[in-house]
């Protein structure tokens, strides 16, 4: 009998590619969802209430191993209080329902794998390259990975292995930050944002989603893991790449800094600075990024 992988988010834009990769080699998959849904031949679905704190039982008791995706959308509304609360708790409430469940029925499943991302280490622009080594920034982003990784400390601690796979910005045909970005800039009008000069750190999709079934089979895996290539790639290099693949050169000027604070308010600094991240630790283990060229993978994303 195939070993099962219960996923939160399981219906996003992860979560979609992950679940076809994890049937691919082998796994039964179970999906966390909001609404009832009826299975289908490949994944079964289970009943869960954030707001009433409720869950299926079934679901965690059945699992094998747990991949947490779900979350609210950094960068879909303005950092609003109330925003930034519903930011943080659709990533910490999940992870404290799931443990509930596990204490209480004594269930250790071979391994709780979360997601985080690079915003543990803030957002900044300079050269310094963050390891998973480098502590959490004191601004939103980074406090809000803190504490979402902090929350699984308590799944570690009924002796379960956990791991944390912090992400860059994914990259998928139609899909993640292609998706907001693609319209403009196929219509001819792209730019770079700001000074341009900040990092993007980038993943394909299949990449990550490979390294998160890596993380399932691959027992040695645990704490945090940096999900991203180690590249130069800058906010002004992506626009003109995505620009030249469109068959244009980017002739609007940048998007000064100050008009995106007054369209974006807090959320801003989101695109405004970024961070370089080392992905040696990823590596070591043996994974082989498929993706690590900006141009080809930008090409199967939009061709």
């Amino acid at each position: 009998m195939a070993q099962n992988v219960l996923l939160t988010g399981g219906s996003g834009f992860i979560g979609k590619h992950l679940t076809d990769v994890l049937i691919e080699a082998g796994y039964s998959v179970s999906v966390l969802s909001r609404s009832n849904k009826e299975d289908t031949p490949k994944i079964q679905y289970y009943k869960w209430d954030l707001n009433k704190n409720y869950i299926d039982e079934n679901a965690v008791l059945n699992a094998d191993y747990i991949i947490h995706l779900a979350g609210e959308g950094i960068v879909e509304k303005r950092w609003t209080k109330k925003r930034k609360k519903a930011i943080l708790e659709s990533r910490v409430k999940p992870i404290d329902l799931i443990f509930s469940v596990l204490e209480k029925n004594n269930k250790k499943p071979d391994a709780f794998i979360s997601a985080s991302a690079v915003g543990f280490y803030g957002a900044f622009t300079n050269h310094k390259i963050c390891t998973e080594e480098t502590p959490p920034a004191d601004d939103f982003l980074g406090t809000t990975c803190q504490i979402w990784e902090n929350a699984v400390y308590k799944i570690e601690a009924l002796g379960i292995r956990t791991v944390k796979i912090r992400t860059g910005i994914v990259l998928g045909k139609d899909e993640g930050f292609l998706k907001k970005v693609n319209p403009s800039f196929k219509a001819g009008f792209g730019a770079a944002l700001g000074s341009g000069k900040q990092y993007l750190p980038w993943i394909h999709i299949e990449d990550l989603s490979q390294i998160y079934c890596k993380s399932v089979t691959d027992n040695q895996m645990h704490g945090p893991y940096n999900a991203a290539v180690t590249d130069n790639t800058t906010n002004e290099r992506f626009s003109r790449l995505l620009a030249s693949l469109y068959g244009y050169a980017i002739w609007l000027p940048k998007v000064p800094p100050f008009v995106l604070r007054i369209v974006l308010g807090e959320m801003s600094e989101a695109v405004l600075k970024g961070q370089r991240v080392s992905s040696e630790k990823i590596q070591k283990t043996g994974f082989e990024f498929q993706f690590t060229d900006l141009e080809k993978a930008l090409i199967s994303c939009i061709h």
